[in-house]
């Protein structure tokens, strides 16, 4: 009897499992489907008493922004409909009071990182068009400036000569470290609102915020360039923490792409461009597929770990939409690494659950949340080349804007000194030095413990 269960088991994932067919648009979109299938098995806001917009522990608030950016592109490359009102939804719920993203149930915990990357996610959103928030709530570009605006004001000239620390208050672990993923959201948001809006004061700190990188050696420039995880500002900045993660070389690298194509193909931008894609494209491949490299091999890549391969995915599909002369070098690794990906979708009692390792040629028995969003940007960026590149304002973006956005929002009166905006479109750019929080709230301190 078991014998048989077992078989007809087998049948039943084979019947399931994942069949791709890079060439084929609707292969690629059904793939996807399953995949989002998976990944909504452990999202909450479906759930009796869940939260909208968030995903079951062990996920963070910021892998839910990551998820949400690949489940939008998905919407935008494969015309997938179903999930627009879980997507508008989790997006509006998550967008606090301000809709600068300081939501109130992330009000003691959350990081410059996780504000940054629930930015690249709106971000998406107002590039691509997606459904415009009706009534009351302002635009998705609001938002994203609101994010902009937010982050840049914590900006600490006081240690390290600039940049973001990690942690927003002061309570939680990890306020003395300035992480690169924190400033690289923000050397990519600023690109991407410069090159919307053509407003160059965005530009401007993008410029900024990658010197500062570079000046610190979190960025080392070379043919393969190496972008590593961060310090601690007890040590002014010096003892780096030489980890390398893709999602951080991805970021960087998609900044680089947006701040080339603002500048219209600049040779500056080109060749730094080019000197990140020499590092990503070294370091996180192994016989032309994707891998972690910091965690994948010895199995000690931990949850947040497990989902970084999605957000370097979107970035190397953007990137070869934005600097074209790089396609020919990401399209061979995408392709190769879907058809991997799609080979591991092999798991699970659905028989399409996905795995971590995607160069073994089936499922290696990992599952969870951050493989399922992997997957699913991976194979999803097949078709990157098929749709148009991401709007601006000038060429068909309809997302409204206000480039004082959220400057007298609760977190902002907070977090930093008064702000004086003297000209309209000045954006954050009078916003250079953040008083960094020294105060705590009535009755904060002991919610922590």
């Amino acid at each position: 009897m078991w014998v048989c269960l077992a078989i007809v088991t087998l049948i039943f994932q084979n019947v399931l499992a994942i069949d791709l067919d890079v060439t084929s648009k609707d292969s690629i979109c059904d793939a996807t489907y399953l995949i989002q299938d998976g990944i909504l098995d452990y999202y909450e806001g479906t759930r009796y008493g869940g939260t909208v917009g968030m995903f079951q522990s062990p996920y963070y608030w910021w892998e839910a922004g990551e998820v949400f950016g690949g489940m939008l592109e998905n919407w935008y490359l494969c015309g997938n409909t179903s999930h627009e009102t879980l997507l508008y939804d989790a997006m509006i719920a998550q967008s606090g009071t301000d809709y600068d993203f300081m939501p109130s149930n992330q009000s003691m915990v959350e990081g410059n990182d996780d504000q940054g990357v629930w930015g690249l996610t709106v971000m998406g959103a107002a590039e691509r068009n997606f459904t415009n928030p009706d009534g009351n709530v302002p635009g998705w570009l609001y938002m994203v400036q609101g994010i902009f605006n937010t982050m840049y004001a914590r900006w600490d000239d006081q240690h390290c000569g600039g940049g973001l620390r990690w942690q927003i208050f002061t309570w939680n672990s990890g306020y003395n470290y300035k992480n690169t993923i924190s400033n690289a959201c923000l050397f990519q948001i600023a690109a991407r609102l410069g090159r919307y809006t053509g407003n160059t004061t965005y530009l401007e700190v993008a410029e900024k915020v990658w010197q500062w990188l570079v000046d610190v050696d979190y960025i080392v420039l070379s043919d393969k360039a190496n972008v590593y995880d961060g310090a601690t500002t007890d040590g002014n900045c010096t003892d780096i923490t030489k980890i390398e993660w893709s999602y951080n070389q991805g970021v960087v690298l998609g900044g680089c792409a947006y701040m080339y194509n603002a500048t219209n193909g600049s040779s500056t931008w080109e060749s730094r461009l080019t000197q990140i894609l020499g590092g990503s494209t070294s370091f996180f491949f192994n016989d032309s597929i994707m891998y972690e490299s910091a965690c994948q091999a010895s199995g000690t890549c931990n949850n947040d770990q497990r989902s970084f391969k999605s957000i370097f995915s979107r970035m190397l599909g953007l990137t070869s939409v934005l600097a074209p002369y790089t396609a020919e070098i990401i399209d061979p690794l995408i392709e190769a690494s879907a058809k991997g990906a799609a080979l591991s979708c092999t798991g699970g009692y659905d028989g399409h659950t996905c795995g971590l390792n995607w160069q073994i040629g089936k499922n290696d028995g990992w599952y969870g949340l951050g493989e399922q969003a992997c997957a699913l940007e991976v194979i999803q960026n097949l078709l990157i080349h098929d749709m148009p590149a991401p709007y601006t304002a000038d060429n068909g973006g309809t997302s409204v804007g206000d480039a004082n956005a959220a400057l007298n929002s609760t977190t902002t009166s907070v977090l930093q000194s008064d702000l004086d905006i003297t000209k309209k479109d000045r954006v954050g750019a009078a916003i250079i030095t953040a008083v960094i929080l020294s105060i705590l709230l009535g009755g904060s301190v002991w919610m922590i413990f």
